[in-house]
């Protein structure tokens, strides 16, 4: 019953965003016409991750991986750092949210720290393209301790490339690469390989 509401749900969902594309008639048109080739079967992954959250928009536009059983933070960071550093992506900061939540309680906390990471040349492309893709900066992995182990979450950088307006041909470059080399960071993360 619940598969058959939510594709209910998606149906109605899907004919109020056609009824709202046509309400706004040519500018949708045009702005239709202006995006990357496979926007809408982006956009089509992003819709269907919001309705199969029950609306959670955090994980419609995320990408998250399992830490496997028996990889430590240690080695997860140490996958990372060697993945950034073969990819020419530079670290640029981390926040170890977990221990300071302990400093300030005294108390015992899950892990939960944020990895940051830049390509400076490329951040300034995009940003140069779209000064609202400075909110985006940098690249972030989290590594977030639940009750059945260790998870890592980042954007969903396909949205970066796929899902808006039709990147000049080096940008599109340039951010295909800082995209396969995030993906890169949560698969080999995961796996602690280094």
């Amino acid at each position: 019953m619940t598969k058959w509401w939510t594709r209910r749900w998606t149906t109605r969902a899907c004919a109020v965003l056609v009824l709202a594309m046509l309400a706004g008639g040519c500018g949708t048109l045009r702005t239709i016409g202006n995006l990357e080739d496979g926007a809408g079967e982006q956009m089509g992954h992003v819709w269907q991750r919001w309705v199969d959250s029950g609306g959670d928009i955090a994980a419609a536009v995320t990408w998250e991986r399992k830490v496997e059983p028996g990889v430590t933070v240690e080695q997860i960071e140490a996958a990372l750092t060697s993945v950034a550093a073969e990819d020419n992506m530079r670290a640029v900061g981390e926040l170890p949210l977990s221990k300071e939540l302990e400093a300030r309680s005294g108390q015992k906390q899950k892990f939960l720290k944020a990895y940051s990471y830049c390509n400076p040349a490329t951040a300034r492309q995009m940003v140069d393209f779209s000064p609202h893709m400075a909110a985006f900066l940098p690249c972030r992995i989290v590594v977030v301790e639940k009750e059945d182990g260790l998870w890592m979450y980042t954007l969903n950088m396909d949205m970066m490339v796929n899902m808006g307006r039709k990147l000049p041909p080096e940008l599109r470059a340039s951010a295909i690469k800082v995209r396969n080399t995030v993906w890169k960071l949560m698969e080999r993360g995961a796996k602690g390989e280094f």
